[in-house]
């Protein structure tokens, strides 16, 4: 069989998405391109009544630790139905320094600031590559684009980060030493709310050599934001999800059916229970 040979005019790879800072930034953007248009299982409004729902437990870290041992006792049992009721919680008085996570923030911003190019250096082209940049899952062979703008990187059991923007790795290495030493204090807690030893998650999973993530996420300010959704509905595949909040907010979660805002608080984390944790806990 005879086969022909492409011309070298002949493109041989599919055009580059245009990452969705740059199309979001565009003037003349009045409306959202068909491929970002989300339509199927739409979102349906959170709850606008406070006093009907919200996240109810705030649990204060400071007095899991240090506290008396009957603030510590109710305040594991909060926890505990926290993580039945809610599959999480929000957490203050956490220890990581507000400068930290700020500058955290700030420097994130930095990095999705770069040029496309100088982004495109950290594309990653598979799900487990250490460091993957990028608007959706897969690129062009997902039906349909989130509006936002990732990055996602291994951070445990070895260090990788992009060397853009100037300081990123360093604070980032920083302040992933500190969630992954908080995680380890929240797990011992939720052992003993299970009735187990308080390093048995931590044995059991052989964290040490378990995978950590660093994800930043960028929702950039949409024409139609009823057509386009940021991330869809899902589960967090991990053991606990630590998660800073800008001012500007956006989380949702579900509980008996309706959606929920998870309204961010000054130098706080929200905890979020994965998949790992619920199937080790029945």
């Amino acid at each position: 069989m005879a086969t022909t040979q492409p011309s070298p005019e002949t493109p041989l790879h599919a055009p580059k998405l245009t990452l969705i800072k740059s199309l979001a930034e565009s003037g003349d953007l009045t409306s959202i391109p068909s491929d970002y248009t989300y339509s199927t299982n739409p979102i349906q409004p959170a709850v606008s009544d406070p006093e009907e729902y919200s996240i109810p437990v705030i649990i204060d870290f400071s007095l899991l630790t240090s506290g008396d041992p009957d603030q510590r006792s109710k305040i594991i049992q909060d926890l505990g139905k926290a993580c039945e009721d809610w599959g999480g919680f929000m957490l203050i008085n956490h220890g990581v320094p507000e400068s930290l996570i700020k500058a955290v923030i700030d420097v994130c911003k930095e990095f999705f600031n770069l040029t496309e190019d100088e982004k495109r250096e950290f594309e990653g082209k598979h799900v487990f590559d250490p460091i993957k940049c990028g608007t959706s899952l897969h690129g062009r062979q997902d039906k349909v684009l989130f509006w936002r703008h990732f990055l996602k990187v291994i951070v445990h059991p070895e260090f990788r980060f992009p060397y853009k923007s100037t300081g990123f790795s360093e604070l980032a290495f920083e302040f992933c030493k500190r969630i992954r030493q908080l995680v380890r204090e929240l797990l011992k807690v939720i052992s003993r709310n299970l009735g187990l030893e308080e390093c048995y998650i931590e044995k059991t999973l052989d964290l040490e050599s378990g995978f950590q993530l660093f994800t930043t996420n960028l929702y950039p300010p949409c024409p139609q934001p009823e057509l386009a959704i940021g991330i869809p509905p899902h589960c967090d595949h991990g053991l606990l999800t630590i998660l800073a909040q800008n001012e500007i907010g956006g989380l949702q979660v579900q509980h008996n059916g309706k959606w929920v805002n998870v309204d961010a608080l000054s130098d706080c984390f929200f905890v979020n229970i994965g998949d790992h944790l619920e199937i080790l806990s029945n």
